[in-house]
């Protein structure tokens, strides 16, 4: 985690992450380009995520979809080319703002919220990827359909419902080795053809890039501790 002096410069921070995840990358034998890395913006303004845009950054993750709207679509205007992911929990009456908001939807984990998402699609004539959301440690509280579910939902939302699922996203439990959650949930995703797997945040990407994840969330290490709620 940076010092409190390096959180003031997200772009520094930024450029120090880059290199180390590229470092994992390059030592698990992958290819760099392989692995993206979402800069995670909860809790921080726009001032920041413009100050990363600026120095050539352009994948970003939000939690939630009202911050999200308050910052993002003045960027957006300035940035044509960013792409925002929404990587917290979604509402099924949020279904119509995120679809029109964000370039992918990591965290589809109910048959009511998929279905919410595919008539606002046909609607809107707009089809963010998807992810879905897997608990791939049976946690009761957190979201995420459980793995011995992912199979047939992974299917529902593909066939019956038609959305455009990409990739499968996880949080493995806290304090817990990661990796037989991560090599799990690439098991799953492998049975679909999925090729996208979003694991992998500050504590754990090493082991989520070695394990195959394609796309890791920071957020602390490079804009610093959030700011407390007003």
């Amino acid at each position: 985690m940076p010092d409190r002096d390096a959180a003031l410069d997200p772009v520094a921070n930024w450029r120090a992450v880059r290199a180390a995840v590229e470092r994992v990358v390059r030592a698990a034998g992958r290819d760099p380009g392989a692995v993206e890395l979402l800069a995670v913006g909860k809790g921080h303004g726009a001032e920041a995520m413009r100050a990363l845009l600026e120095a050539g950054h352009r994948a970003f993750g939000e939690n939630r979809v009202q911050e999200a709207e308050a910052k993002w679509p003045a960027l957006r205007r300035d940035f044509p080319d960013l792409r925002l992911h929404l990587i917290g929990h979604l509402q099924t009456n949020k279904a119509r703002d995120a679809v029109a908001l964000f370039d992918a939807i990591e965290t589809v984990d109910s048959e009511r919220l998929a279905a919410a998402l595919a008539r606002e699609m046909a609607r809107a004539g707009k089809r963010p990827d998807c992810f879905v959301e897997v608990n791939i440690g049976a946690e009761p509280q957190k979201g995420g359909v459980p793995p011995e579910a992912a199979d047939a939902f992974v299917e529902t939302c593909r066939g019956r419902l038609g959305l455009p699922i990409v990739g499968l996203m996880c949080i493995p439990p806290a304090g817990a080795d990661p990796m037989p959650h991560f090599l799990a949930l690439g098991g799953i995703a492998a049975r679909h053809g999925l090729k996208r797997l979003s694991m992998g945040m500050t504590a754990d990407y090493e082991a989520a890039v070695a394990a195959g994840s394609t796309e890791v969330r920071v957020g602390t290490a490079i804009f610093g501790e959030r700011r407390p709620a007003q």
